[in-house]
């Protein structure tokens, strides 16, 4: 596979998968001392990345879950953050300014403030009253942080008795199976991966939607990849939202991705699946389902969906960094100048 180091792959995504007992535990113990509510509090694209979980909350969980931008807590406030509240908080670097002051803003608070991130020795790893470490880099948090967060969400239904289909060790089982899976998934779509990136590399613009699960990486791959990383303009829209505005602007020769999951949320993007053809020549289908994971239920699947479109997506994007010569670490302004 084109840029890919394997060991590296499989040790970080294993990693992330690791934390399975210790996340169980700071979660049982945060609910235990009477947490009314948890926080997802990530800062840009990482921020997106807890969205699956959070969602899984809020459509399984009666425990009032909430999304808070750093940024904006810090200036606006909230009366959901208080000593009854459990904050996740990622950071790959561990160093993302606005976190740093949100998280001194929630503990000023009384929150129990977890931090995921990819570095110790950070003021976001050393500040936080919980900080789980799994090393990770651009090309490969994607999934890691999607892993950990579906975890946290996994052992608040656990703890409140509120998993069904199946115990939190049946899925961690199961996710144990994946670090190896999703590098055959990988190297199953790399043909497919390279011929898209070829079609696509000069296109200058793409409408990119999704449903459910799929829809945060939808959002995450338009903003954080394609435009920052590419400098490629996107449109990512909700499946449902469609309809409401961004259809108008369907005609011959618009690149329209579709991202298709295996939760429930799956019809809403059938939907455009089904409109998109009849108007343009340039869609494109990314379905989880024709992804290959022996020995994981179906029911896990449907808790994956996301983990399995940023693997195939990596791959995406390492044929297009060498098409189009501009390497996925180029910047003009993030990290390079003051705003």
């Amino acid at each position: 596979m084109l840029n890919f180091d394997e060991p590296r792959y499989l040790g970080i995504q294993a990693g992330a998968v690791g934390l399975a007992a210790r996340i169980r535990s700071v979660v049982q113990d945060r609910l235990d001392a009477g947490a009314k509510n948890i926080v997802f509090m990530g800062a840009g694209g990482v921020g997106t990345l807890m969205e699956p979980a959070a969602d899984l909350l809020r459509t399984r969980s009666t425990l009032p879950v909430h999304t808070i931008m750093p940024a904006e807590v810090v200036v606006q406030g909230s009366v959901h953050v208080g000593p009854d509240s459990l904050v996740i908080m990622p950071s790959l670097s561990g160093t993302t300014g606005e976190s740093v002051e949100a998280l001194a803003w929630c503990k000023e608070r009384g929150a129990t403030v977890v931090t995921l991130v990819g570095h110790g020795d950070t003021p976001l790893a050393e500040q936080a009253d919980v900080s789980l470490v799994n090393f990770a880099a651009d090309d490969t948090s994607c999934e890691s942080f999607y892993l950990q967060s579906l975890l946290v969400a996994l052992a608040v239904m656990e703890a409140r008795g509120e998993l069904a289909a199946q115990s939190f060790d049946d899925v961690v089982q199961q996710l144990q199976l994946l670090p190896s899976l999703l590098v055959e998934a990988k190297r199953a779509f790399e043909p497919r991966a390279a011929a898209f990136a070829q079609r696509i590399k000069d296109e200058p613009y793409h409408i990119i939607t999704g449903a459910g699960s799929t829809w945060p990486e939808a959002f995450y791959y338009g903003m954080c990849i394609l435009e920052e990383m590419q400098w490629i303009r996107t449109r990512p829209v909700h499946a449902s939202d469609f309809f409401h505005g961004t259809l108008e602007l369907v005609e011959q020769g618009v690149s329209v991705w579709i991202f298709k999951g295996e939760d429930s949320s799956r019809p809403l993007t059938e939907r455009v699946e089904k409109f998109a053809p009849q108007y343009t020549d340039e869609v494109w289908v990314l379905d989880t389902a024709d992804v290959d994971l022996p020995g994981v239920s179906q029911e896990t699947r449907s808790l994956v969906s996301p983990v399995l479109l940023a693997a195939l997506l990596e791959r995406l994007s390492s044929h297009l960094e060498v098409l189009r010569d501009h390497p996925l670490t180029t910047r003009r302004y993030y990290k390079r100048v003051a705003y």
